[in-house]
């Protein structure tokens, strides 16, 4: 997003602005008073560095009480910002641009941290400060979030973002793709720049945050948030979802190629603050439709599977789906063989991308079905050991993605 696409009036309360040292963009729906706690939760920090909060433009301005301690915080700098760009056809697409949005800002205003506020949280907002912080008086590049965990929630990152992240970069990170975190001005400044110098379309900051930071060795750090308040799953559009999440997610993945491939195991980031218990989690998800997409797509989609997996993998699909629906269970090792080969098959190009992803949809419900029978009784930390075993299968599955990337064709007949 260049600065030219950015409403006069925001650019205008930019220059007046000058600098910051701290920009906070606020990407979450809060209400007026929520974005006026926020502001107040950061006033500790106002002494001794000059911070400006963006809001997303359709947000309400503070009133009453909540705007007098506002102002009285040294918060004249709360400026309403084009953060989420209506695109009604691709939400995920936005939320990128959001992003690009804030350390687009942040980077004119030469600011030396960013941090995003993306969520609603169970927790207060005294996490943000939490946050800022370190991120102001340390040399720290990244601070990406831990969610306690529920069960059904954040699925596409519980079973193909995190568990991949780990096995490639080496680290044990949570929620690669945030969505609430900080960033350093050299993280921000060095992703934007590769954006811009990069020939690979598609590319988006969010995706790359991590990789870039673990690459570039620099500081990453993780904070217990407690539990994210997340929006609805839009089952009537998961392949749509699936393909805007993973397309950037594999793109970065081909250009660090060289960097993961020479990488082996994992280890944990330090941690910021103590964990946040979960409320009771009576959750549920309907599984009843998902051995039936999963059959389904293993008729219909045949064809473009068998350019994509390998014949052991597709034998092994074949046998699941003869299986009664009490017995269907998706084995971790060739879930994560699977997303190898998607990511794999997303480099070679063998048919049109948006169309190789969106066929990986009935292969993600099959998981996922198995996935909610194992956690359906268990809490929060069992959950947690659940996905923990998942993330084993995707490292001890290295050395099939190592070799499926360096000789692709030499897995199909």
């Amino acid at each position: 997003m260049e600065v030219d696409s950015i409403p006069q009036q925001a650019q205008e309360k930019v220059a007046q602005i000058e600098r910051a040292d701290l920009v906070v963009a606020i990407l979450a729906d809060l209400d007026p008073q929520g974005i006026a706690a926020i502001c107040n939760e950061l006033q500790p920090l106002a002494g001794s560095a000059r911070i400006a909060v963006l809001q997303n433009e359709k947000s309400g301005t503070p009133t009453g009480a909540n705007a007098q301690n506002t102002q009285r915080s040294a918060f004249p700098f709360l400026v309403s910002w084009p953060l989420l760009r209506p695109d009604p056809g691709a939400p995920v697409m936005s939320m990128f641009s959001a992003y690009q949005s804030a350390f687009v800002a942040s980077e004119k205003l030469g600011a030396r941290a960013c941090c995003v506020v993306a969520s609603k949280l169970e927790s207060a907002p005294q996490w943000i400060y939490q946050m800022a912080k370190p991120m102001l008086e340390k040399e720290i590049d990244l601070v990406l979030p831990r969610y306690a965990r529920h069960r059904f929630e954040g699925l596409m990152n519980s079973s193909i973002i995190s568990p991949i992240a780990r096995s490639l970069y080496g680290k044990q990170i949570h929620n690669p793709m945030g969505p609430d975190l900080a960033v350093s001005q050299r993280l921000f400044r060095k992703v934007m720049g590769s954006e811009r110098n990069s020939r690979m379309n598609g590319a988006h900051a969010l995706a790359s945050l991590t990789s870039a930071a673990v690459c570039s060795n620099l500081q990453l750090y993780e904070m217990n948030l407690g539990a994210r308040i997340y929006p609805p799953t839009d089952w009537t559009n998961l392949s749509s979802v699936l393909a805007q999440v993973l397309s950037p997610i594999f793109l970065d993945i081909e250009r660090n190629a060289i960097f993961w491939q020479r990488m082996r195991g994992s280890a944990p980031l330090p941690m910021i603050g103590d964990p946040v218990p979960a409320s009771q989690d009576t959750s549920s998800l309907d599984i009843s439709r998902m051995i039936e997409l999963f059959e389904l797509g293993n008729r219909d989609l045949q064809e473009i599977w068998r350019l994509v997996l390998p014949p052991g993998t597709l034998f092994e699909l074949h046998k699941l789906s003869r299986l009664p629906v009490e017995q269907f269970q998706m084995p971790d090792e060739l879930w994560a063989r699977i997303v190898y080969d998607f990511a794999v098959a997303h480099s070679t190009r063998v048919i049109e991308r948006q169309q190789l992803l969106r066929s990986m949809t009935p292969l993600y419900l099959g998981w996922v079905r198995g996935f909610v029978e194992d956690v359906r009784d268990l809490d929060g930390e069992g959950t947690e050991s659940r996905v923990e075993a998942l993330c084993g299968w995707f490292e001890r599955e290295k050395p099939y993605a190592i070799a499926r990337w360096r000789w692709p064709d030499s897995f199909n007949p």
